[in-house]
């Protein structure tokens, strides 16, 4: 059953691929980040261990040391510390800052070394040395802004590429759902093309058909046994009904005895009636019906309401007759009778004593609407075989299946409402 909830698998996918796309790439661009900061860093740390290196090589030879303040804006700091002060500090630390650059007469991001040595003699010292760097803030705005840019073209390319992908390998999917969609069981069979290369497909592919060639044999098996059921049982029907007609004109038979043989009489009619709708539904599902012509539905309508007036004038029935235009469709013409019989039929035995019957057509459909139980009928069961919403003398319960069927062979369309008190059918084209 379909829900509000439900999507389409493409739809579906995509929304799936976007939002795990969405975080792997956002996850990516903070790696990408940190990478480069660390690279940066490396970078800056390798200078300053040189430069460290060459300091603390001319201060243990007892060379002269450059100047604190280099060309390249490199500083140093070079201070004795005692020992416990060595003790309880890493001899080697790198932190970022603010230092005042003099030569510039400002303060700048820079990136300071610190080292604790000793000469050998039991002197310690501690050596800081600096290197400008770059403003990590301005860098990382930069670097957002540029991951943000980079960020949505990879992802509209990478999803631009699901798509495409998708679409390509899922065409076997979609032409198996074509089919399936235009399958009908009691219409033309019309074989499954759709080649390809991947096994699952073609498993599914094969289920499918074999599925659908083993419902259409059970469908043909069903209708030709209803078909010659229902041809059988009419002789029988006929002679028992001829005989029970017999047996009541005997001037012997007790009224009880009369009573019992008329109410089998009763039952005998209801399933010759029935048996008769049967093997209607057989024929019109085997397409026996082939002689098709224009038919004006207003024409055969006006003929049986005419003939109808008196049987719903004895349960003072009122009839409403309103015509805007002809209703003309492409059809047999016995079927266009049993089309507009049936539906005027189910207006008249499930109406109610002084109920009214309405009939609108129009050249776009035909309106059926009448009196009867105040709760609505259940549309999803309504053209069911044998389905009634109450059960009703003289309704075999074949009526409006035999109407649904008759739609379906000629692209009509039927469609139940309960409306203003009235269960209406409205019978139209379908749309394309």
């Amino acid at each position: 059953m379909r829900g509000g909830a439900d999507m389409k698998l493409f739809n579906r996918v995509f929304l799936h691929l976007s939002l795990w796309s969405m975080g792997v790439l956002a996850i990516w661009a903070m790696c990408f980040y940190y990478a480069m900061m660390d690279e940066i860093n490396d970078e800056v740390d390798d200078s300053l261990e040189d430069y460290s290196e060459q300091i603390i090589i001319r201060s243990l030879a007892g060379e002269e040391l450059p100047s604190h303040n280099s060309g390249s804006n490199n500083q140093y700091y070079l201070q004795k510390v005692t020992q416990e002060y060595a003790g309880t500090h890493p001899h080697i630390s790198y932190k970022d800052t603010m230092v005042y650059i003099g030569t510039k007469k400002e303060t700048e991001p820079a990136r300071i070394l610190t080292t604790i040595f000793d000469d050998g003699k039991g002197q310690f010292y501690q050596l800081e040395v600096s290197t400008p760097t770059v403003e990590k803030a301005d860098l990382r705005e930069s670097i957002l802004l540029l991951l943000i840019g980079l960020y949505v073209a990879l992802l509209f390319a990478i999803l631009m590429v699901y798509v495409g992908v998708f679409r390509k390998s899922m065409k076997p999917f979609y032409r198996l759902l074509h089919w399936l969609d235009n399958h009908r069981l009691g219409s033309k069979y019309v074989p499954l093309s759709n080649p390809t290369t991947v096994t699952e497909f073609q498993r599914l592919n094969e289920a499918v058909t074999s599925y659908a060639e083993h419902s259409k044999n059970l469908f043909e098996q069903q209708k030709e046994f209803i078909g010659n059921a229902s041809h059988e049982m009419q002789t029988p029907l006929a002679v028992c009904r001829n005989r029970i007609e017999m047996l009541m004109e005997d001037e012997s038979l007790s009224e009880t005895q009369l009573e019992e043989l008329a109410k089998t009489h009763q039952t005998l009619v209801h399933v010759t009636k029935l048996n008769k709708s049967l093997l209607l539904l057989s024929k019109i599902d085997n397409h026996q019906f082939t002689d098709v012509k224009t038919m004006n539905l207003n024409g055969v309508l006006k003929g049986y309401v005419d003939d109808y007036r008196e049987v719903y004038a004895h349960r003072g029935i009122q009839l409403e007759w309103k015509e805007t235009g002809n209703f003309e469709v492409t059809m047999n013409d016995a079927l266009a009778v049993a089309l507009v019989t049936n539906l005027l039929k189910n207006a008249y035995i499930h109406n109610v004593d002084s109920g009214r019957i309405r009939i609108e057509v129009t050249p776009d459909c035909m309106i059926f609407g009448n009196t009867g139980s105040e709760e609505p009928l259940d549309g999803n069961k309504v053209f069911d075989r044998f389905y009634q919403g109450q059960k009703k003398e003289g309704s075999t319960g074949l009526g409006l299946a035999i109407v649904h069927s008759i739609c379906m062979q000629y692209g009509l369309q039927i469609a139940y409402s309960h409306q203003q008190g009235l269960h209406q059918f409205t019978l139209s084209r379908k749309h394309s």
